[in-house]
């Protein structure tokens, strides 16, 4: 099996939403092609596809302000899972955010959402002590999109 992880390019972009519904990353108040399209006009050669065969079968959504990095939309489909990919997408997330002079990457993950908790566990993330907190901006409801 030959790989390829490579920037997203706007013709990737119904395959990068489909791997994010697979794999359970979208959510209701968040429209996948409107984020796709703020991340086009920050920084997007931090967005990465994983290929093969010209099938996108990952991606990660990589950030940084200058202070922290971030990595949102991590993904591969569930038929790729356990083959190293996600590893892969982030060791070139992590290498980008160096590059940068990043010290510390930070992400979230939904409480439930356990597997992916274990996962990030093993490539040496740890639970932070904080406080997440947000607030919407944008007050359109999405959720009839997805």
């Amino acid at each position: 099996m030959k790989t390829a992880i490579r920037p997203f390019t706007l013709s990737d972009k119904e395959a990068v939403v489909e791997v994010w519904r697979t794999c359970g990353l979208t959510h209701p108040n968040n429209d996948p092609h409107k984020d796709i399209a703020r991340k086009m006009k920050v920084d997007p050669e931090m967005f990465l596809v994983c290929e093969l065969d010209g099938k996108i079968i990952g991606t990660v959504m990589v950030g940084y302000e200058g202070h922290r990095g971030w990595i949102n939309y991590l993904g591969v489909l569930p038929g790729y899972q356990g083959q190293g990919l996600g590893r892969e997408l982030m060791d070139r997330a992590e290498a980008m955010l160096v590059e940068r002079g990043c010290a510390k990457i930070n992400l979230q993950i939904r409480a439930t959402n356990t597997r992916v908790i274990q996962f990030y566990e093993g490539i040496g993330f740890k639970v932070d002590e904080v406080v997440s907190m947000g607030k919407r901006l944008e007050t359109e409801n999405v959720s009839h999109k997805l």
